[in-house]
């Protein structure tokens, strides 16, 4: 291992490292937690150093953010035999993961604490997704995105079947395991078959290999169909999207929002690698493919959310909706503003959804889940400051100005447009004036229905000041999206040069 091999993957060292040393320490550091009434407890949970872990997660993960941040000018490169590749697409997606992670956090903390989930395991599952996301950001061969796909995805698995007393959170887990595994299935089969037409795992020796019009078209295809299958399951898109609605309803809403956030920014990352980085000599094959995904997502995710009534499983079709934008923007080839377009859609969604979910549970107790519209009612009569925060989140994920959301859809529309996909950007259109109605039905239900009973915001100060920051992010950043924009293309266009 070379001196820059060491440097690639330093974070990623740090961050391993840290977690097993913070598991093992949890287990010495003494701290005296009450039980919380009614709550079976479980041989898994123990109060001593969870405190301690939270605290040095936290501490880990915002130096995590400084440092990638600081490694946004460096130049493009591949370390570890060609395994692993940092580049400025990379570290900008990690720093963002990051931040999604460490809010994450804040904002369950009280949540997790009313119902005994607040344990070092917890934390520790989701600093090792968040490892998983790191690796499979910057995979360079089909090796190292498949072991860091899976590194994410199974303490994911076991964060949704957490709550083993509910039956709901339970069978969540287990659609999730095996939904999952089937597609994991799908990309592993697509990608050995990958491996035996091109001879190499290495992504850019396929890419070079699969330009020679030599090869075996037929089995590249088929090969291709279990990879963008894979693919279309991980981000959640029809027709695999079946998992997302159970999973987002029956596992405890500080998970649901670790699998809502963090994970779609990996997710996007792959499908970068994959599509773009490896397989664009096959742009004939996949995109219709990907135009399919896209209009069955947004009709179907749109359509379906209108008749649901349970706040996170409308919350579960609208992301449905939302990653068919994101595939919109992956159809404009050889257009870093494109897929900076994609990019910036990415991380915004997830910026929005950080501050609904942060809401929910905001507005959640202990005995008690916010998951009803019912449990919305009159909430600007009680907390008006609250509302005015669930409206900014609402707006924003229906696209409404001068929210990030409008800005996020105008420029994956514009690079629709630019490509000569208008019809593709009309569809967006339609279906994005249909998904409004069930946003601004939420806002109606906040502002003109009578309260059915008490509301409490629960949180410590400072999680209720974030998820105030979070909503005025929201807003400067799509009154000013010119820095995040420039931020995305910068990263897109060094990346691709460096490719």
């Amino acid at each position: 291992m070379q001196a820059f091999d060491l440097y690639a993957i330093l974070p990623e060292l740090v961050l391993l490292v840290a977690t097993c040393l913070l598991l093992v320490a949890s287990v010495y550091v003494r701290e005296r937690v009450s039980s919380t009434p009614g709550v079976e407890q479980d041989i898994f949970h123990t109060p001593r150093g969870v405190g301690f872990v939270y605290f040095f997660s936290l501490i880990l993960l915002a130096y995590l953010i400084f440092a990638f941040i600081g490694r946004m000018g460096d130049p493009a490169l591949v370390a570890m035999n060609g395994l692993f590749q940092s580049d400025p697409f990379s570290n900008l997606l990690k720093a963002c993961s990051c931040i999604a992670v460490l809010v994450s956090l804040i904002y369950s903390k009280q949540y997790l604490m009313d119902r005994a989930l607040f344990r070092p395991d917890f934390i520790v599952l989701a600093l090792l997704a968040l490892l998983g996301q790191f690796v499979l950001i910057s995979g360079a061969n089909l090796l190292t995105l498949y072991l860091g796909l899976e590194l994410m995805a199974l303490p994911t698995y076991a964060l949704v079947a957490m709550r083993h007393s509910n039956e709901k959170s339970v069978e969540a887990g287990i659609k999730y395991f095996i939904l999952g595994a089937l597609a994991s299935g799908f990309l592993l089969y697509g990608m050995s078959m990958l491996y035996g037409v091109t001879g190499s795992l290495d992504l850019i020796e396929i890419f070079k290999t699969v330009a020679d019009p030599r090869i075996n078209h037929l089995v590249m295809a088929f090969g291709l169909v279990f990879i963008v299958a894979g693919l279309a399951f991980k981000l959640g898109v029809v027709p695999f999207h079946m998992w997302v609605p159970d999973v987002y309803q029956g596992a405890p809403t500080a998970v649901t929002l670790m699998i809502a956030a963090a994970p779609k920014l990996a997710a996007f990352a792959l499908l970068f690698r994959l599509l773009v980085n490896t397989l664009l000599p096959l742009l004939g094959d996949w995109q219709p493919m990907l135009v399919l995904l896209a209009v069955l997502s947004l009709v179907v995710g749109n359509v379906t959310a209108i008749a649901q009534t349970n706040i996170k499983r409308m919350l579960a079709y609208s992301a449905i909706a939302q990653m068919g934008f994101v595939l919109l923007g992956m159809l404009s080839v050889f257009d870093d503003h494109a897929f900076s377009a994609a990019m910036f859609y990415a991380i915004t969604y997830v910026l929005t959804t950080l501050g609904t979910f942060g809401l929910l549970m905001a507005l959640s107790r202990k005995g008690y889940d916010c998951e009803t519209l019912n449990g919305l009612k009159g909430l600007n009569k009680k907390h008006p400051w609250f509302a005015f925060i669930g409206l900014v989140m609402m707006f924003s994920l229906a696209g409404i100005p001068p929210t990030v959301g409008f800005a996020a859809k105008l420029g994956v529309l514009e690079a629709l447009v630019d490509a000569e996909h208008t019809f593709l950007a009309v569809i967006a259109v339609i279906a994005s004036l249909i998904g409004a109605f069930y946003y601004l039905r939420v806002v109606k239900v906040m502002y003109f229905d009578e309260p059915e009973h008490e509301i409490a915001i629960s949180g410590s100060g400072f999680a209720k000041g974030l998820l105030s920051l979070n909503s005025i992010l929201v807003l400067v950043i799509g009154i000013v999206p010119a820095g995040l924009m420039s931020l995305c293309l910068d990263a897109m266009r060094r990346t691709l040069l460096g490719s």
